[in-house]
């Protein structure tokens, strides 16, 4: 584990973490629709990279109670205030929580799951250093028939100037810097594992909405062909 990266997420999330939900559900956009469409399978194992509060797990675990939640977060000030959550939440689906760095976590030793069924990442690449490093972990991680899903800031394509510059001095207050080259990344660490990848933008390319995984009946969202 980063223990600089470690810190410098403890001492942000800190002074803040009671009050994080409230004020990111306004620009966190497509989280909903993520999970919306994870339909992981009955008993299958879903993983969430960089869970922080323990928002999405729980709305997860809510729609998807007969499927089993794990969730790995490198800051302990987060992790502590997810735990609160989810016992505060009653949620259909148990929720295991651990600590660890999303590039290099030892899925086994931390839960005693070595793959899983669903992985997704939701707005944390673009807060994690080595976000390359943590796609191919991620993907590595998928069980056969499973699928990733990523969440992020996208290019702001459709956006008025103003509202992109605007955006990313309020985005840098927090460490958030979004990578122009995600999209492409992860198609093509996909392709070379022979994944089918799907993009979708998002509210004008606010943000996107990205699949790779195996396609198949369990993955009807995975229509395109593979590259």
């Amino acid at each position: 584990m980063t223990h600089d990266a470690q810190g410098l997420m403890d001492r942000m999330y800190r002074p803040q973490r009671r009050i994080y939900d409230l004020t990111r559900k306004h620009y966190l956009l497509g989280r909903d629709q993520l999970i919306d469409r994870l339909a992981p399978p009955d008993g299958g194992a879903v993983l969430e990279i960089g869970c922080g509060t323990g928002r999405n797990l729980i709305r997860a675990a809510r729609l998807y109670p007969k499927a089993r939640f794990y969730g790995v977060d490198i800051s302990a000030v987060m992790l502590d205030e997810a735990k609160a959550s989810i016992s505060r939440h009653k949620v259909g689906a148990p929720i295991v929580l651990a600590q660890g760095d999303a590039a290099s976590f030892d899925a086994s030793a931390l839960f005693g799951q070595p793959r899983f069924e669903r992985i997704f990442i939701s707005y944390a690449l673009s807060m994690i250093p080595a976000w390359r490093e943590t796609i191919a972990h991620a993907l590595d991680l998928l069980a056969p028939g499973g699928s990733l899903h990523i969440v992020d800031f996208g290019d702001q394509a459709g956006l008025p100037s103003w509202f992109r510059e605007l955006l990313a001095k309020w985005l840098e207050l927090f460490h958030v810097r979004p990578r122009a080259e995600l999209e492409s990344e992860f198609a093509g660490q996909a392709g070379a594992r022979g994944l089918v990848h799907k993009h979708e933008a998002l509210y004008r390319g606010y943000a996107f909405l990205d699949v790779a995984g195996f396609a198949g009946a369990s993955q009807p969202n995975l229509t395109s062909s593979p590259p």
